[in-house]
This record gives C-alpha cells, sequence and structure tokens, in this order.
C-alpha cells in the first residue's frame, strides 16, 4: 500500500483546502491510519479527523481527507507526520513507507455568492475586498449550492458543452462536475441581473481577471439561494458539506 498527496510539500493554500492522500489500493482497516497520521497548525494538535471516499484519480483506489471541524486558521503551518511503514492496512496489507507533508495556509480569503443578489462578496481576513455583480445557473441548470473551494486555475479553460465548446479565460474550477468562476464577456447583459448561466458563475471580464489574481487555490466560496442541490463531498473538495459528526464517523471506512 503505497501513499502519495494532492498537496505539494511547501506549497501555500487557502483556509480551505483539505489535505488529500491518495491510497493507491483499497485498505479494509483505516483505525491504525487514523491513530498514526497526526497532523499540527503551529505545532498543535489540529483536532481535525479524516475521512475516506472513492478515489477518482487514475490509479488510486481510495482518498482519505482531512479537516479540521472550521476551516484553518490562516497565516498558519500545517504539518503531517504519518510514520506508517509496516503498519496493518487490513488483512495481508501493509503500508509501505513512512509519510511526511509541510503545507501553509495563506489569508483567510471567504466568499459569499448569493443567487438572489447577484452578487460576489468577496473577503480577506475578515475584510470586504470587494463586491462583483454575477450570473448563476438557470432554472434548468442550477448551480450547485452550499460550499465549494477552489480546486484549480486556468488563464483560459476549453469548456465543452451542448451547443458550445469555448476557450475561457480567468476560469477557477470548482467542482469536478464542472462548476468554475470564469470570465464570460457573452453574457454582460445578465450579469448582476439574471441567472442565465449553465451552472458557472459568470464574472464579468475585468472582475474574472481581478479575482483570478487575487484568489489562490484552497479559497472557500459560499454559495447561496442558488436554486440547485447541496454539493456532495466528491464533486471537488465538497468536504465541508459534510456535517462533523459524520465527517468523524470516517466516511467509507470507520476510523475507530
Amino acid at each position: 500500500m503505497h501513499i502519495s498527496s494532492l498537496e505539494s510539500d511547501g506549497g501555500v493554500y487557502g483556509v480551505g483546502m483539505p489535505i488529500v492522500l491518495y491510497l493507491n489500493k483499497p485498505i479494509t482497516d483505516a483505525t491504525s491510519f487514523a491513530k498514526d497520521a497526526v497532523v499540527t497548525v503551529n505545532g498543535a494538535p489540529a483536532g481535525g479527523a479524516w475521512y475516506f471516499e472513492k478515489s477518482g484519480k487514475a490509479g488510486q483506489a481510495l482518498e482519505a481527507h482531512y479537516r479540521p471541524q472550521t476551516y484553518w486558521p490562516a497565516h498558519a503551518s500545517i504539518k503531517l507526520s504519518a510514520p506508517l511503514q509496516g503498519v496493518s492496512a487490513g488483512k495481508g496489507m501493509t503500508y509501505d513507507d513512512d509519510f511526511s507533508l509541510s503545507i501553509s495556509t495563506g489569508p483567510a480569503n471567504i466568499s459569499y455568492v448569493d443567487g438572489n443578489t447577484h452578487k460576489i462578496t468577496v473577503t480577506t481576513d475578515g475584510r470586504t475586498y470587494g463586491v462583483f455583480p454575477v450570473s448563476l445557473g438557470a432554472l434548468a441548470t442550477p448551480t450547485l449550492t452550499g460550499t465549494k473551494v477552489i480546486m484549480e486555475k486556468d488563464r483560459n479553460e476549453r469548456m465543452i458543452g451542448s451547443g458550445y465548446n469555448e476557450i475561457v479565460p480567468w476560469s477557477m474550477r470548482l467542482t469536478n462536475s464542472g462548476e468554475y468562476l470564469h470570465a464570460a464577456a457573452w453574457n454582460i447583459a445578465n450579469i448582476g441581473y439574471r441567472n442565465t448561466s449553465n451552472a458557472c458563475t459568470n464574472l464579468l471580464p475585468a472582475d474574472a481577471e481581478k479575482l483570478w489574481n487575487f484568489l489562490q487555490i484552497g479559497d472557500v466560496v459560499l454559495y447561496a439561494n442558488t436554486g440547485g442541490f447541496a454539493t456532495p463531498v466528491y464533486d471537488g473538495y465538497g468536504d465541508w458539506n459534510v456535517p462533523w459528526s459524520n465527517w468523524q464517523a470516517g466516511g467509507a471506512l470507520t476510523t475507530s
């Protein structure tokens, strides 16, 4: 059994970024993993929990996600120490090596999107950075509600769907299912007034560029009044939508 991580050692992420570990085989016992894989924040126990789910990454069987009950503190040092070499992962299975990870958080960038007001309010370390008009998903293609986390950033992202195949600038992915924050020059007449998109969050081009340059992977984007279902845990980093008591139970595997 081999462990690898989504995050890069030494990387800086937003306060909503879960630690994501990949397990290349489907372990059957996670109790030793949960006990021995210790996470600290600024040298103190993080107080979080591990949650296991099936992986969509090629060559990986499971993912182990770790998060605290609330977001990470801003400007913090986060360390994972997992001395697991030789430790049991279930009958006939052991981990092949120890694992460690050191990352940090940047400012607490939290954005609030309201489908009724057609606005996104961006805050940083508790202060308002700016308020920008948006257009969310139309009635037939509603935007998911709840808590999302920026997964990746692309200056230009090719988006393909029913009736379109476009290169879209200043794109920030929010879900595996294809929701982005992005510029939408073709929809300027509706941005700030009506929800007409194919579930994405449409921004004016200048605003999209400004936010692309300001926000980072791991930043939190909260959605309300979208008309859509709640973002599931497996759709991007939907971890924060799982109630804490459910999260502590461990997901696909029990951890105690």
